[in-house]
């Protein structure tokens, strides 16, 4: 199962040639990844306030198959792929919404990988309600 998140391309995330700059995909990642946990009912946000965990990114990849541009309406599709005990593993795509009825592009696809933290950066658990939310969407697909 995944979450799909629409967004603009605003200029100020592209470079001279009106082109996307790289790195503007990993943002569009996060910002998958916090709506994933949203449509379930939990948020980033409590994950570290209240569980005082934090999800620092150990590996990222992103491969880029076509050029996102100023003003295109983007589609962030965001899914869990795998969660072990303190390890997370998000699989996205990045597709141009066409016009009605047109199959939306593919311009990038990509993985994060993250390893559940306490504040001091040492490995724990994920909280029960979130590993629960996130096995229920990996056990959808």
């Amino acid at each position: 199962m995944h979450v799909t998140t629409p967004i603009r391309v605003r200029y100020a995330e592209t470079d001279q040639m009106g082109i996307v700059y790289y790195a503007n995909y990993y943002v569009w990642f996060e910002i998958g990844r916090v709506e994933l946990l949203r449509s379930v009912g939990l948020a980033y946000s409590q994950l570290e306030t209240e569980h005082r965990c934090i999800l620092p990114v150990v590996e990222s990849s992103c491969r880029y198959r076509a050029p996102a541009r100023y003003d295109d309406e983007i589609l962030i599709e965001t899914r869990p792929l795998m969660l072990r005990q303190s390890v997370i593993k998000f699989g996205y795509r990045i597709l141009r919404k066409e016009p009605e009825g047109a199959v939306p592009a593919l311009l990038a696809e990509g993985e994060t990988v993250h390893v559940v933290c306490d504040e001091q950066l040492k490995k724990v658990p994920m909280p029960e309600k979130y590993a629960a939310g996130l096995k229920a969407m990996i056990e959808k697909a």
